[in-house]
């Protein structure tokens, strides 16, 4: 959401949200405050409480739909990843609320308003395909309403600081659901910044991986013990100890100073 550092001053403020809308956006700001323990918490609660499913009765059919999550939680990693390399937007808020310093309306913004929430879902619907567990679904719905929520709180915030220029921005741009139309312009207009992508995406990237080769190795233990699932561990084992390395080299070089760019 692109850049502009006043908000439209002589415009009428928009109108204090009511009903049901209202009660979207505290939940979103609720939300937003506990952002980064709710899918951690509600993937353990799912991993404790409920047990994996071969997808339709079949293993072998289950292997390919682990495939499945896997590709769709790496769709999600490259769509964020996409993002911060071209026009990031700082999402960290103040205080653990909704904060803006400016509007981005660049880069992926220009094509959908809230990219990094499709990503994070992508991310936790790849996961929970994974496990394939009907709890595991019904608590990705709900986190779903709850990244729809923050999404909206967003908007009101925004609409607040930066009105008729917001208001524009989102008759143009759609919520979610990306516009493809112009992507190859928008691509070819930016610098991609891998910098920027490795510091601030390494640890959101050992995050979900570290969480998948979690789930492969419980649900294999689980249907064939830890004898039988041993060669699968194994190779599962030696998956996640790259991962840590280059989690390690990519944490180095931020310490380092090696990540260094503009913003």
């Amino acid at each position: 959401m692109g850049s502009s550092p006043s908000s439209d001053r002589g415009a009428a403020a928009p109108a204090a949200p009511r009903g049901f809308d209202a009660a979207v956006i505290a939940l979103g700001n609720l939300c937003f405050r506990y952002r980064d323990s709710l899918a951690p918490i509600a993937i353990a609660l799912v991993v404790l409480c409920s047990a994996p499913h071969a997808f339709l009765g079949s293993r072998v059919l289950d292997r390919w739909w682990d495939a499945a999550g896997l590709a769709v939680s790496l769709a999600g990693q490259s769509l964020r990843v996409l993002v911060i390399g071209l026009a990031y937007i700082k999402r960290g808020g103040k205080n653990k609320r909704i904060a803006a310093d400016r509007l981005v309306v660049d880069g992926i913004f220009a094509h959908a308003r809230h990219p990094l929430y499709v990503g994070n879902f992508l991310l936790l619907i790849g996961l929970m395909m994974i496990w394939n567990s009907p709890l595991g679904y019904a608590v990705a719905a709900l986190l779903g309403c709850g990244l729809f929520s923050m999404a909206r709180a967003e908007e009101a915030f925004l609409g607040r600081k930066f009105g008729a220029e917001f208001d524009a921005y989102c008759a143009r741009v759609p919520r979610f659901i990306p516009r493809f139309r112009g992507l190859a312009t928008t691509l070819s207009r930016f610098a991609f910044d891998w910098k920027r992508v490795v510091r601030k995406e390494y640890g959101t990237t050992f995050s979900w991986t570290t969480t998948a080769v979690a789930l492969l190795a419980l649900e294999r233990a689980r249907w064939d013990g830890l004898a039988g699932a041993a060669p699968a561990l194994r190779v599962l084992l030696a998956a996640w100890l790259v991962l840590a390395l280059l989690w390690i080299t990519a944490r180095w070089m931020k310490l380092t100073r090696r990540l260094t760019s503009a913003d």
